[in-house]
């Protein structure tokens, strides 16, 4: 049966494999996983085979997301839920496998609903240093008539040792002033524009500014689970420079990936499903003419609907010449 013809605003990507074979192509099994062959490609294999065989000590920054622990279908390949204990070994099966590819000073995101946090959350401590969870509200779905709406997820950031990255300017939230405090007349903390009043406000570990792309975002695809590249954007800018190594084991429609190209990042991305793997190269492919991030702009997180103010203000800010810098905090 032949796919009803998308609306000239619907676009998502959603081929098939033999539709991107050319996407495809461009992907490398794991037959040579030097660092010189694997860095800014995708790699099409299974995980828990190919991390055995990386180099060691490569990765500043690990961003994981496992399927959580639900029966889901990954076009074809299913992922049966399991019991707790079951899920517990499958977690600690790939953290064996990627510790020995962290550098010392790398980060570690790992993505997870709230039952796998639970999980999640204890194991992780067993290998790494957990720094926070962060949550963030998935603002999607329709609900449930017997329960509370499931629209909240975390994420666990973990560090490999002592010292890790953490660029704080990079990732502050410009937020629309309500209550203007001032001093002598002044504003304190915040700009005073034509536009409103903005402040650049220290990022919290509760993100409720991120929207779940959908079907007039030229990131969506047909991906079940997949991530927004703001959420994505926030982890890359906080824990890594420009030039660092960004793995994602479990890439998906490629997400992590593209992020990381649109950001000066280096990438390698890990994916068992050969049409995702077709479908992440075709976001890469646009990232390279396309460079902007959803919610991003101008070096600034902005909160969700303010795009009107957000495009006023970046006139005001742009005739000012003023410049957002990069400065980045090494914690011991």
């Amino acid at each position: 049966m032949l796919k009803s013809k998308k609306s000239e605003r619907n676009k998502t990507i959603d081929f098939s494999l033999e539709e991107g074979k050319e996407y495809f192509d461009r992907c490398i099994d794991g037959t040579n996983l030097s660092l010189d062959n694997i860095l800014n490609k995708t790699i099409n294999g299974d995980t828990f085979e190919i991390m055995v065989n990386m180099p060691k000590k490569f990765v500043d920054l690990l961003i994981v997301d496992p399927p959580y622990n639900l029966s889901k279908d990954y076009n074809g390949e299913k992922f049966k839920e399991m019991k707790e204990r079951d899920y517990a070994k499958y977690t600690e099966q790939w953290l064996n496998l990627v510790l020995p590819l962290l550098k010392d000073d790398a980060s570690v995101y790992v993505c997870c609903d709230w039952k796998t946090s639970i999980i999640i959350g204890n194991i992780l401590p067993k290998y790494l240093n957990v720094r926070n969870r962060i949550t963030w509200q998935r603002e999607k779905g329709r609900g449930a008539k017997e329960n509370w709406k499931n629209s909240m997820e975390d994420i666990w950031f973990a560090t490999n040792n002592g010292r890790w990255k953490f660029n704080v300017d990079d990732v502050k939230v410009r937020k629309r002033v309500i209550a203007p405090y001032k001093v002598n007349g002044k504003p304190k903390d915040w700009e005073e524009t034509e536009n409103g009043n903005f402040r650049d406000t220290h990022p919290s570990n509760f993100w409720d500014d991120i929207s779940i792309p959908y079907w007039s975002m030229p990131e969506n695809t047909a991906h079940p689970t997949q991530k927004p590249e703001k959420l994505m954007a926030k982890l890359i800018l906080a824990s890594s420079h420009e030039g660092n190594v960004v793995l994602d084991p479990f890439l998906g429609s490629g997400t992590t990936s593209v992020v990381a190209k649109k950001l000066g990042r280096n990438y390698v991305g890990v994916e068992l499903d050969k049409t995702y793997c077709a479908w992440a190269e075709k976001r890469l492919e646009d990232a390279t003419s396309n460079t902007s991030i959803q919610g991003y702009t101008d070096g600034i997180f902005w909160e969700r609907n303010t795009l009107a103010e957000q495009k006023k203000l970046n006139k005001a800010t742009d005739s000012k010449g003023v410049i957002h810098g990069q400065a980045s905090l090494l914690t011991n």
